[in-house]
Formats: C-alpha cells, sequence, structure tokens
C-alpha cells in the first residue's frame, strides 16, 4: 500500500529533466491555440467591418444612421467598441458639413454667373438699341396720316387691315418700294379691270404716297423705297448698266426702252416717262409680269447703272437724224422702203411721161 502510494505521487508530480519538457510544451502548444483564437477573431472583425463599409457605401441614406450601425454590427454577430461608433459620427458629420460648403458654393457661383449675364444683356441693349429721336416721332405720325389714307382710299379693295379681300390682294409684306411704285405711276387706284393696268397721273401727290407707303412697310415689312441721288446717276457705269439691260431687260422692252406687246393682252410699258426710282423699284418687286431681280441677281450698282443707262439712252440727242421713236431697225427699214423706193420709182415714172410727150 505504501509503495503504490509512492507511485502514484511520482505520476501526479513528475520531477526531472524529461517531465519539465513535457510541462514547457504542453504550455506552449495552450499559448499557441490561444494566439490562433485571437487572430481568428481579429479576421472576423476585419471581414464584418468591411461589409459594414459595403453596406454603408451601397445605401448612403441608412449609413448616415447610428441606428443602422447598430443593427449591422448585431446581424455581423460583434458589438462595435463605442469609441469607433463616435468616429464614424464625427467622420459623417465632417463629410455632411463639406457637401453642404460644397453647395453654398455652388450657389453663390450660380448667383454670380446669372448677374454677370444680366449686366452683360444690359450693357448691350443699352449700346445696340435704336435710341428715340425726332425722327421717330416723324415717322409715327407719317404712318399715322398714312393709316388714315389707306383707310380712306385703299381699303375699299385691300381691307381694314390691308390683308386682301376678293377685290384686292393682301399688301402685308409688300414694302413702301412697292407702294411707291404702283401709287406714283398712276397705276394704282385701279382705273378699272382689265388685262394690265396702265399708266396714268397719279391720284396722289408724293408726299401722301410716301406716307401711305410708310404705313404699308409697317405692315410685315418689305422691299423699302430706293434712295437714288444724281451723284449716283452720274457715277454710274453705263457700259455696265448696258450690259445688264440687254441681257435681262431688252427681250420685253426693246432695245431702245419702248415697250412691246406680251402675251393675253399684256405688253412691256415703254420706260420713256420712268424715273430712276420707278425702274429701281419693279426690277426690285416685278409688278404685272415682269420678273423680281434681286440684289442676288443684280446689285444696288447694277440697278443703279441700268436706270443710269435707260436714262442716256432716253435723252441723248441722235447724231444720224430723227429718232423715229427708237424702235430700232424695222421700223427704219420699213420706212427706208416705202419713202425711199417710192420715192424713186415715182421720179421714174416722171422722167418716161416727159420722154413720151
Amino acid at each position: 500500500m505504501t509503495a503504490s502510494t509512492g507511485n502514484d505521487k511520482d505520476l501526479a508530480a513528475p520531477t526531472g529533466p524529461a517531465q519539465e519538457a513535457a510541462a514547457v510544451t504542453a504550455s506552449t502548444e495552450v499559448v499557441e491555440v490561444s494566439d490562433v483564437a485571437e487572430s481568428a477573431e481579429t479576421t472576423e472583425s476585419a471581414e464584418t467591418a468591411d461589409a459594414t463599409q459595403t453596406t454603408e457605401a451601397e445605401s448612403p441614406e441608412t449609413a448616415d444612421s447610428p441606428e443602422a450601425d447598430e443593427l449591422t454590427a448585431q446581424e455581423a454577430g460583434w458589438s462595435p467598441r463605442p469609441g469607433a461608433v463616435r468616429g464614424r459620427l464625427v467622420g459623417r458629420s465632417a463629410r455632411s458639413s463639406r457637401r453642404s460648403a460644397s453647395a453654398r458654393r455652388r450657389r453663390r457661383s450660380s448667383t454670380l454667373v446669372l448677374t454677370l449675364a444680366l449686366v452683360a444683356t444690359g450693357a448691350l441693349w443699352s449700346v445696340l438699341a435704336p435710341s428715340g429721336s425726332a425722327a421717330d416721332g416723324t415717322d409715327n405720325a407719317a404712318v399715322r396720316e398714312g393709316r388714315a389714307l389707306f383707310l380712306q382710299g385703299c381699303s375699299t379693295c385691300h381691307g381694314l387691315n390691308a390683308a386682301g379681300t376678293v377685290s384686292g390682294p393682301s399688301l402685308v409684306g409688300v414694302g413702301s418700294a412697292a407702294v411707291d411704285f404702283q401709287m406714283s405711276t398712276g397705276r394704282m387706284p385701279l382705273a378699272g379691270p382689265g388685262a394690265q393696268a396702265k399708266r396714268k397721273e397719279p391720284s396722289y401727290s408724293q408726299a401722301q404716297i410716301d406716307q401711305i407707303a410708310a404705313y404699308i412697310q409697317t405692315l410685315g415689312g418689305g422691299t423699302e423705297k430706293p434712295q437714288v441721288s444724281k451723284e449716283d446717276l452720274a457715277n454710274a457705269d453705263l457700259t455696265y448698266g448696258g450690259e445688264l439691260y440687254r441681257s435681262n431687260c431688252m427681250q420685253c422692252h426693246q432695245a431702245a426702252g419702248q415697250g412691246a406687246p406680251l402675251t393675253y393682252g399684256k405688253y412691256a410699258p415703254a420706260l420713256t416717262n420712268a424715273t430712276p426710282e420707278q425702274i429701281i423699284e419693279a426690277m426690285r418687286t416685278g409688278p404685272e409680269s415682269m420678273p423680281v431681280f434681286g440684289e442676288g441677281q443684280i446689285d444696288d450698282e447694277g440697278a443703279k447703272a441700268v436706270a443710269a443707262y435707260i436714262l442716256m439712252n432716253r435723252d441723248t440727242p441722235s447724231p444720224g437724224g430723227h429718232k423715229l421713236g427708237s424702235y430700232g431697225p424695222v421700223p427704219e427699214g420699213l420706212l427706208g422702203w416705202l419713202i425711199g423706193i417710192g420715192g424713186l420709182l415715182g421720179v421714174c415714172l416722171w422722167i418716161g411721161a416727159r420722154q413720151k410727150v
């Protein structure tokens, strides 16, 4: 019994080098197991923190609330430290402050840009806007007088607002050039229905015509009445004007501007009484059967050159004798046959009659 008790004591408390080495090994294994457990807990905490940050990035609204942090931590199975929660709250507050400051800066920048744009617009308007003057008052008076004259003498055919009726076309957008041509040549007011309006003495004075033209010009704009001075006619290129006239006008108005018949009872009128303004107005507006020659076809310089050529061709005396109406070679040849050859035949007959006696 005593020996067996001694053996048991020896087994419970071993002594010697071998027993001491075994005890050290066992304690080392315990330390290693605890280190592995701590490493596992650290890894799990890091993964949970990454999942929490991902959730905050995907849903900003939920990430901004402390309750969401606690819920996420509880679902992940770990409890965040109070200091870490406070750090995240402080970080979110800083980000919210930065966003608010950025929004305020954007609003201030937008306000500044809008203010500068308004100031620039006002400056441009003050520079480019037409300024009022006494001339504007004169123009307004002319327009009022022109409207009164229009309502009195033109509205019966063209309507109270110049929009046209079954008896007359609309005058909206025709411009003052067309009005001046039609009224200064006496074609309007129309004397009576016909294939073409004839030229006659005007029914209105030039001042009244200008007033009506000013009123019509306000109704949609249009081609304005040209201004031709004596200097423009004196400085015009007659050679260039003659080329343009022979290329575009001679076919209807004849080489010397005496006019010629057209189809369906219409005709190209003679240019013997036309003024330079009326010639250019006819080119720009195309009355009756005449085509419109815009500035893309004949510019202002060319139009003045054509008018100067017509006036020169009309007023220059003929070096060969009487012009015979400037109707061209056919009437002159016919007159030569009738008078020249007929006269020679008469002389021959007179000589033969004397010889018989």
